[in-house]
């Protein structure tokens, strides 16, 4: 299984066009969260606590993300709790009377789509396929290159970013 460092610089080998990474910091966060949505259901009950899918996606991607790195995956955990807290709002939110719930996974749908819509323009400007054509791991790369790029751009994981330029290229504007 590759490390941190590699999945990180075979994610970018698809993603060195600054407008690419641009439309990346929007649109995955609006797909991770859509996934969020999507998954907000529930499976079963424990000890008064209602166990949803996305909740127990969100145990299996932190502990790849905690596999890769505790720090990055921790900062990832928080985030995707976070959305889950925020999925959860929204449904509890939406009126009592839609026995459906057909309003809320339609907010799931449209930042799903709309998300996408932000992937496929910045790979326009890339001239690139998405990175999850060629390996489906890029689609849980995607969110920890996001992270890393916003750390990036805060000055920290500066010998990280070094190493991911050195064999992946220098950002193309």
């Amino acid at each position: 299984m590759r490390n941190l460092e590699q999945q990180l610089v075979q994610y970018a080998l698809y993603h060195r066009d600054n407008r690419n990474i641009k439309t990346h910091l929007v649109g995955v966060p609006l797909i991770v969260f859509s996934v969020i949505i999507l998954t907000f259901f529930p499976l079963f009950a424990l000890e008064g606590v209602t166990v949803t899918l996305a909740m127990l996606l969100i145990a299996l991607v932190s502990g790849y993300y905690f596999y890769l790195s505790l720090t990055i995956g921790l900062i990832m955990t928080l985030l995707l709790v976070t959305g889950y807290m925020g999925a959860h709002a929204i449904y509890h939110m939406m009126p009592s009377n839609m026995p459906t719930g057909w309003e809320f996974y339609s907010i799931g749908i449209g930042f799903f789509v709309v998300g996408w819509v932000f992937q496929f323009i910045g790979h326009y400007f890339e001239g690139k396929k998405p990175a999850f054509v060629d390996d489906l791991i890029g689609l849980l790369i995607g969110p920890l290159f996001v992270l890393t790029d916003v750390l990036f751009k805060l000055g920290f994981l500066k010998e990280l970013e070094d190493k991911i330029i050195k064999q992946a290229g220098a950002y193309r504007n």
